[in-house]
């Protein structure tokens, strides 16, 4: 009997551990069925703007946002003039109405005019529709003075959610933000603005200044000329990113996507890709 004891013990226990088994299964299946939209919620990815491209030649490409202040942006056309570099500057739609001749004269220096919003508003506080209508005002008065629609835009302030994304390219256009802040509008010094941006370029690099940040004109000629001695060469960012078919990954890296068949007008356009239209 003093044998047979413990077996019956573990012959108990084990009816337990089945049981209780038994009921914890039945309780994930119920979680399963009943509670689909939680897994949907982890399994979504989140929608990405591009931060930079992969790129094997050394190339990148410098951005100005323009949203307030004008006194420097003629300087930052003859600088750029200088060593013969086309930037991308992202303006707001009001800043367009205040300064039409200077977005005018960026655009006769042959520099990309691209979207920044109309009002410099917090996209992710707005709808899909208010997005898109915001967009497409600040669209109407950059193609009035330069007659050419943006295709690419920078979200005020850096934000974004799957909203903003969505509704951006919902209507053919690219969201870009970058991966080297010059934080310029801190009014940092020269020589840290510089050191800033040539110690985090890399190949396919999105740099960030600002067309009125106190130190920028000073800085920018001496980053121009390291980056040029280090074998780079600029592009507007219409010319840095890839083509359809690309993935983003969760760093916000443009990738060539292999996995797809190369997208042109007579094949078509891959499933779940388009083709921004072309830049001027």
């Amino acid at each position: 009997m003093k044998v047979k004891k413990p077996m019956r013990i573990w012959i108990i226990r084990r009816k337990y551990w089945v049981a209780g088994g038994c009921l914890l299964l039945a309780a994930v299946m119920f979680w399963v069925v009943n509670i689909p939209s939680v897994i949907g919620v982890s399994a979504t990815e989140r929608q990405l703007p591009i931060y930079c491209v992969q790129r094997d030649e050394k190339v990148l490409s410098i951005s100005f946002d323009a949203a307030w202040g004008n006194e420097d942006t003629q300087t930052l056309i003859d600088i750029l003039g200088k060593y013969k570099i086309k930037a991308t500057f992202f303006v707001v739609g009001s800043w367009v109405e205040k300064y039409p001749e200077s977005v005018k004269a960026l655009h006769d220096a042959g520099h990309e005019i691209m979207n920044h919003s109309n009002t410099h508003a917090h996209m992710t506080q707005l709808s899909k529709d208010e997005i898109i209508a915001d967009i497409n005002a600040c669209n109407e008065k950059i193609e009035a003075v330069t007659g050419v629609c943006p295709t690419l835009i920078r979200p005020p302030y850096g934000e974004y959610d799957d909203n903003v994304i969505s509704a951006i390219r919902s209507i053919g256009m690219e969201p870009i933000q970058w991966d080297v802040d010059s934080l310029d509008w801190k009014e940092l010094a020269s020589p840290e603005i510089t050191q800033r941006v040539t110690s985090q370029v890399q190949s396919g690099s999105i740099v960030l200044f600002h067309n009125a940040a106190l130190h920028t004109p000073e800085a920018l000629p001496g980053i121009i000329e390291a980056l040029i001695q280090d074998g780079y060469t600029f592009v507007p960012i219409s010319q840095l990113i890839l083509e359809q078919p690309y993935t983003i990954d969760h760093t916000g890296k443009q990738l060539p996507d292999t996995s797809q068949p190369p997208a042109t007008k007579e094949t078509g356009t891959p499933a779940g890709y388009f083709f921004p239209p072309a830049a001027a």
